[in-house]
C-alpha cells in the first residue's frame, strides 16, 4: 500500500440493520460538553444583553448576582475556546494521520443536493435526494457553530481585555465588540432553538450523539448514500498500523508544538487584564439598600478629586465623556436621579462591578453626582 494512500474501504456486503454505527465515545463526549458549555454560556450571557428586563433581573438572581454569572460565563468561555484547541486537533489527526477526507466542508454537491431537497418538499421531483455520510444541512450547521465561535473568540478578547484593545484600537471597538458578541449570542441560540433542535428532537428523535448509532429508516431520508455504501461493505478503513506510526512521527511534534502555543495563547487571553469583574465586599442585589443623604451634600470640586482617586475614568474616561482609549460609556451630565445613581453604583449594571459602602461612600458619590452633573454631555 502507498504511503501517500487516503481513504480505503472494505468490500464485504451486509445485510440491513435495526441501526448503523456513526459517533465514537469520544465525539459524543464532545457533543455533551458543547451543549452543557453552550447551555451554560446562553443562560449567563443573555441576562447580560437584556440586563434591565425584568426576567433578566430575576436569573441573574437566581444564578448569584452579575458578579457570578460574570465569572461563571467567563469560565465556560474558557472551556469552549479549550474545547475548540482538542477539536482542531482531532480534525488535524483524521485528515494527515488516518487519512481521511473534510467531509464536513461544503462543495458545489451541496447546493445540488438542497436544491433537489427543496424540489422534492414541494413536490416538484418525485424521489428523496441520496444524501452523504453529513448532509447540507449538517455541514451548514457545523460551519455556523466554527463562524460563531470565531466571531465569539475575537469579540470575547476585546471586551475580556478592553485596555489592551483600545491601546491598539480606537475605543469604538469595544461597544462594537459588545453588539457583534450579543448579537451573534443571540443568533446561535434562537438558531438551535428552531433549526437544530426541531431536526434532531421533534422531526425524528435521533439518539445517535447519545449511543452513536443512527436508526435504518433515519439512515434512509437523512444519509441514503453512507447507507447504501455501508450494505455493499464500502466502510472505511484505517490505514495499516506501519503507516499511522509513521505519520505520527511527523504528527506529534507537530501536534505538541501548536497545542502548546494554543495553550499558551489561551492563558495570555485570560489572564492579560483584570478587568471590572471582581468587587469589594459588594451589596447583595436581593438586599434593601437604604440611601441617608440627599444629593444636596455633594460638592462638585470634591467630586473631580473623588473621581480620580477611583477606577471611574478607566471605563468612562477622565472627563466622564467616554472618549477612545476607553470603554467609551459617557455619563457626564446624566439624566439619572442621584437616588438611581446610587443604586447603579452600589448593585452594578451589566458591564460594572458593584461599589459597596466600604468601596466608595454615600457621601462620596453624592459629590460624584454634583460633578458629573456640572459637565456637558
Amino acid at each position: 500500500m502507498a504511503e501517500n494512500t487516503l481513504e480505503t474501504t472494505s468490500a464485504e456486503p451486509i445485510a440491513p440493520q435495526e441501526s448503523y454505527y456513526r459517533f465514537n465515545s469520544a465525539e459524543r463526549f464532545e457533543h455533551m460538553l458543547l451543549a452543557v458549555v453552550f447551555i451554560g454560556l446562553g443562560l449567563t450571557g443573555l441576562p447580560q444583553r437584556y440586563a434591565g428586563s425584568e426576567w433578566a433581573q430575576s436569573l441573574i438572581n437566581l444564578l448569584g448576582g452579575i458578579e457570578s454569572i460574570r465569572i461563571v460565563h467567563r469560565i465556560l468561555a474558557t472551556i469552549l475556546m479549550a474545547e475548540s484547541i482538542y477539536h482542531g486537533g482531532i480534525i488535524t489527526y483524521k485528515l494527515f494521520v488516518l487519512g481521511r477526507k473534510a467531509s464536513l466542508m461544503v462543495g458545489f454537491r451541496d447546493l445540488r443536493d438542497l436544491i433537489q431537497w427543496i424540489a422534492f418538499n414541494l413536490g416538484i421531483r418525485q424521489s428523496h435526494p441520496s444524501l452523504p455520510k453529513y448532509n447540507f444541512g449538517e455541514k451548514a450547521e457545523y460551519l455556523a457553530l466554527v463562524w460563531g465561535t470565531l466571531v465569539m473568540v475575537v469579540t470575547g478578547f476585546m471586551l475580556w481585555n478592553p485596555i489592551a484593545t483600545t491601546s491598539i484600537l480606537p475605543g469604538e471597538v469595544v461597544p462594537a465588540a459588545l453588539a457583534a458578541h450579543s448579537g451573534e449570542a443571540l443568533l446561535a441560540v434562537l438558531s438551535i432553538l428552531t433549526w437544530h433542535l426541531y431536526n434532531v428532537l421533534f422531526k425524528r428523535f435521533n439518539r445517535s450523539i447519545f449511543t452513536g448509532r443512527l436508526e435504518h429508516d433515519a439512515m434512509e431520508e437523512e444519509h441514503a448514500e453512507e447507507l447504501d455504501n455501508i450494505l455493499q461493505g464500502h466502510v472505511i478503513q484505517d490505514p495499516p498500523p506501519e503507516i499511522i506510526n509513521n505519520r505520527n512521527r511527523y504528527f506529534i511534534p507537530y501536534a505538541f508544538i501548536v497545542s502548546s502555543l494554543l495553550i499558551i495563547g489561551l492563558m495570555w487571553f485570560i489572564t492579560l487584564e483584570n478587568t471590572a469583574i471582581t468587587t469589594i465586599d459588594p451589596v447583595p442585589i436581593d438586599e434593601v439598600y437604604e440611601l441617608t443623604i440627599s444629593a444636596d451634600v455633594g460638592n462638585a470640586d470634591t467630586g473631580l478629586e473623588v473621581w480620580e482617586s477611583q477606577d471611574c475614568a478607566e471605563c468612562h474616561g477622565a472627563g466622564a465623556q467616554g472618549t477612545p482609549g476607553t470603554l467609551n460609556i459617557g455619563i457626564a451630565n446624566t439624566s439619572l436621579t442621584f437616588e438611581e445613581f446610587v443604586d447603579k453604583v452600589r448593585r452594578g449594571p451589566a458591564d460594572m462591578g458593584a461599589y459597596s459602602p466600604r468601596k466608595i461612600s454615600d457621601e462620596d458619590l453624592a459629590h460624584i453626582y454634583a460633578w458629573l452633573q456640572s459637565l456637558d454631555k
